[in-house]
């Protein structure tokens, strides 16, 4: 074999690995990513009961209770359904009522998820109060943050 066949041959053997494994990543991450639904797309598509999934929306304003001692019952809304969620556990920080939340449970029905985690969003203005305060001592801190 000649030095230039040897280089080809090392180039397209290089390729054909950088390939395979960006093929074995996409389907690999295919399996694993998970997206949330609203409960409007919930309520359209037909997915299946007691299935682990996600929810995205709004907590409904008036529909937070607490039922005993870190069990919860509330509504995610996208202003046109809503969902009932019932939780158990501790609740985020950010968690109130008019905020966004991603709900990750079991579908128990079309209307009704058993949450195991929530995650609190929060909007664009939200700053950590180590870091509001860190800015306010070096005094860089501005009202529109």
């Amino acid at each position: 074999m000649t030095l230039r066949f040897q280089r080809l041959l090392l180039i397209l053997l290089s390729l054909l690995f950088l390939l395979s494994a960006i093929l074995l990543i996409l389907f690999n991450s295919k399996k694993n990513i998970v997206f949330f639904y609203t409960p409007s797309e919930l309520l359209e598509n037909n997915v299946e009961l007691n299935k682990t999934i996600r929810i995205g929306a709004f907590v409904q304003k008036g529909s937070f209770k607490k039922i005993a001692d870190r069990t919860y019952e509330f509504n995610l809304s996208d202003k046109k359904n809503f969902i009932k969620v019932m939780y158990t556990g501790f609740l985020p920080d950010l968690f109130r009522e008019e905020q966004g939340a991603v709900i990750e449970g079991i579908l128990i029905s079309k209307k009704l998820i058993k949450a195991s985690t929530v995650y609190a969003k929060h909007d664009e203005n939200y700053m950590p109060n180590s870091i509001k305060k860190s800015l306010e001592l070096n005094e860089y801190w501005q009202r529109k943050y």
